[in-house]
């Protein structure tokens, strides 16, 4: 707000040299040096053939005669100013009902966005959760500036991995339901997964202690060429494996809505693997009778993307059987001709950044003219003290533990504290999961997606740090005040004052307040949610300075009050939308 409106101020001296707006680069004074905004000049001195004391000059002149700016300062090229209080004070209350107001750039355009996309041969773990924390957020960011979003969950329900639980099921394990396990459907197969797992690493060892190599031993132990068979019954239509599929896949996708549901997620529409897996194939045997692709000796359909950088990619083996990269250009097409979107976003790991490149520059090559629009966004892994999580080693960290664990901590967090001691029970377990929740979810949203993180618990509920529940209990703490001057949140935001001499804390509140609109804008254009998660840290960490050090409802001065308590308000329900579109909520009471 205040940049665009400084920017717009200076428009005489864009029109005089011709310089295009966009050619100033404002931004916010960072520490050691004083000031509000810093004018970076160094772009504008050849344009104006001016140095840079000269430039000062021509643009502090404008801002003086506006009663702007109360005083600046030149270092090196980089031009800081200190706006007035009173055109603080004035702007903000003229702006601040538009704070929310955020420009629709996405009207009439649509963006699918893939996440979560799990594995139906094993319960949802922690990788999976930095997968949908990012998804919903960038979700919510993007249908907040208008644009139709459309959530997709990818449900990976077909494959060697769930023969792996299916036979391992049928081995040891045939008498048992989630029912007479007391057992979530999904943490049963995932046990089933990991058994299978388990014995194959005996048969494995086995074989290579009489001579075998262990790329031949995983390939020939008996135990893995039953796991094929059943693969190849499946594929054949094989009734009573299509029961027995039908029967664990239901079982987990079960355990997955449970998980879901807790964590308030829901997609727009979820596609299963095995409905879809078809499309690819038909759309590569085209392109080969349409000569766009080649067979090699043993007579693979292949694709040669050497002069893009890449290998030779089989796109349908000898036998007919598809490959994964078949199956998702299969999907993005339908995906293409269903919805007709601007653009695709795929939530996935960064190991699958080279499978990514493969599938646009295949598009490519097939003619489909729209395959830019595919973005793979990339995150990093989410590591544990002890290293990569590994679910076939049973050493993964489960969703719904770790959610439990970090509930129980909220809840011995608060009682040791004495809060929450008045409310009744099922309001306080609420809360103690909102707490649980919003400290993982900040915790993972505010580092760079593509950064790795080593995750650790109690870090993430710690109430005086870079944390959620500390940003929580700052909007609680908000609301405390307010109810203690008994006023509701909607009216302390139209509290009027006049002029005041605003303290140092006051203004840098202000100013964050006013920067809210230009970080959602820039989160929503880079897809970056640290952006909003770090924003929120640093207006609700200004905030408890103010709170610590200025008299609020004790202030006897009317006037003073009113603002403190509008920039109160303002605060809280910018922390709120802020920590919304995260997906994490904000209680009343902490």
């Amino acid at each position: 707000m205040l940049i665009e409106f400084l920017t717009n101020t200076l428009k005489k001296i864009f029109t005089q040299y011709n310089i295009s707006p966009h050619e100033l680069k404002i931004s916010s004074t960072e520490p050691p040096h004083t000031g509000d905004f810093t004018f970076y000049l160094f772009p504008l001195l050849k344009k104006t053939k001016q140095n840079p004391e000269q430039l000062t000059e021509t643009i502090t002149k404008i801002l003086y005669d506006n009663k702007i700016i109360e005083k600046h300062e030149l270092i090196k090229g980089f031009l800081n100013i200190q706006l007035t209080n009173e055109f603080l004070l004035n702007f903000f209350q003229t702006k601040r009902e538009n704070l929310f107001d955020l420009p629709q750039i996405g009207t009439g355009k649509t963006i699918l966005v893939e996440f979560c996309s799990p594995n139906t041969n094993k319960p949802l773990h922690l990788g999976h959760l930095r997968n949908i924390f990012l998804g919903t957020s960038i979700s919510n960011i993007l249908q907040q500036l208008d644009y139709n979003v459309i959530r997709i969950n990818l449900i990976n329900n077909r494959g060697i991995h769930i023969c792996k639980s299916m036979l391992a099921y049928q081995k040891w394990f045939g008498h048992e339901t989630p029912d007479n396990t007391k057992m979530k459907g999904d943490h049963l197969v995932g046990k089933y997964y990991v058994a299978f797992e388990t014995e194959l690493k005996k048969q494995i060892k086995k074989l290579v202690a009489i001579g075998i190599s262990e790329e031949e031993a995983m390939k020939n132990a008996p135990i893995m060429k039953e796991a094929y068979e059943l693969l190849r019954k499946w594929e054949s239509g094989d009734p009573q494996v299509l029961a027995l599929w039908e029967k664990l896949n239901n079982w987990v996708i079960s355990g997955f809505e449970q998980t879901l549901n807790r964590l308030k997620v829901n997609f727009d529409q979820i596609d299963l693997e095995s409905e879809l897996y078809k499309y690819g194939k038909q759309i590569i045997l085209t392109a080969y009778q349409n000569g766009l692709l080649e067979r090699d000796e043993t007579g693979a359909i292949f694709i040669n993307l050497e002069n893009e950088g890449l290998d030779k990619k089989i796109l349908l083996r000898a036998d007919g059987t598809s490959m994964y990269i078949t199956q998702d250009i299969g999907i993005a097409v339908y995906r293409y001709q269903k919805y007709c979107p601007d653009q695709m976003i795929y939530v996935v790991g960064n190991e699958q950044e080279y499978h990514f490149k493969v599938l646009k520059s295949t598009l490519k090559k097939l003619n489909y003219q729209w395959y830019s629009i595919i973005t793979h966004y990339s995150y990093g892994m989410v590591e544990l003290p002890e290293g990569k999580m590994k679910s076939r080693e049973g050493t993964v960290v489960d969703a719904d533990d770790l959610l439990d664990e970090l509930k129980y901590l909220a809840k011995q967090t608060a009682c040791d504290s004495g809060k929450l001691k008045n409310l009744d029970t099922n309001k306080a377990e609420e809360i103690y999961e909102q707490i649980g929740q919003g400290a993982i979810r900040y915790f993972i949203l505010k580092v760079d997606s593509k950064k790795n993180i080593l995750y650790d618990p109690k870090a993430s509920l710690d109430f005086n740090g870079n944390t959620g529940p500390f940003i929580q209990y700052t909007y609680a703490r908000i609301m405390s005040l307010l109810r203690k001057k008994g006023i509701e949140l909607d009216y302390a935001l139209t509290l009027k004052y006049e002029k005041i001499d605003l303290n140092d804390l006051e203004k840098k509140i202000i100013l964050e307040l006013l920067n809210y609109p230009n970080i959602i804008l820039d989160a929503a254009k880079s897809l970056r949610p640290e952006l909003i998660a770090n924003y929120a840290y640093r207006l609700a960490d200004k905030y408890n300075s103010f709170y610590q050090n200025i008299p609020v409802l004790s202030e006897a001065d009317l006037n003073k009050q009113n603002m403190r308590l509008n920039i109160s308000a303002y605060t809280a329900k910018v922390i709120t939308q802020s920590l919304h579109l995260l997906g994490i909520e904000t209680p009343e009471k902490m």
